[in-house]
């Protein structure tokens, strides 16, 4: 009896980490998720796949780190949106409520959807662990790149612009070259 229920319990536990990507890395699909923007609207993960990949930035307001790549992000965006790779901001801290991330965007020129992670549902799916972090998704929801946009939070010692390198190979048709850098900033806020 304790050998079954053991056994039971395990099953369910691995079908619940399948179920939310726990385990959650390059090659790994994920799955379609819904979020609201800060002005509250609805943006669903497919309505991007017509795009040549998918950018996922986790973000946050406060976070010097975070905000320390925001023209960073701002410069990314529009460089590799006219190339039709999709930008897609979440805001997963607790503390930062939409108003702040709307002002936040509007301040620093982030031009793209960001949307509010309330519960840290996404994050976690993730296994996003710091602001900025970043997921480079396929059309078909596979992680193609995992971690940070660039390797030094100060631009002028910035010696590899690992994201870049990523999504030039993606539009060249190519392999990503280093397809896991890691990620550093502030820790996500959760609930």
């Amino acid at each position: 009896m304790k050998n079954t229920l053991r056994s039971t319990l395990l099953a369910l536990l691995l079908t619940v980490s399948s179920a939310l990507n726990i385990n959650a890395g390059n090659g790994d699909k994920v799955e379609n998720f819904v979020l609201k923007d800060y002005n509250g609207t609805e943006h669903s993960l497919s309505d991007y796949k017509d795009s040549k990949a998918i950018v996922l930035l986790f973000v946050a307001t406060q976070c010097p780190v975070s905000n320390a790549y925001n023209s960073r992000m701002a410069a990314l965006h529009e460089k590799y949106s006219e190339k039709e790779i999709a930008f897609i901001g979440i805001n997963s801290n607790k503390q930062e409520d939409a108003e702040e991330v709307k002002n936040h965007a509007e301040e620093n020129g982030l031009n793209f959807p960001i949307l509010k992670d309330p519960n840290n549902i996404i994050a976690d799916k993730f296994k996003a662990q710091v602001t900025p972090e970043i997921f480079v998704l396929s059309p078909e929801f596979e992680i193609l790149y995992h971690g940070r946009i660039d390797d030094s939070q100060r631009e002028t010692e910035i010696t590899s612009k690992d994201l870049e390198k990523a999504l030039e190979a993606i539009l060249d048709g190519e392999e990503i070259p280093v397809k896991t850098t890691k990620a550093f900033g502030c820790t996500i806020k959760r609930v």
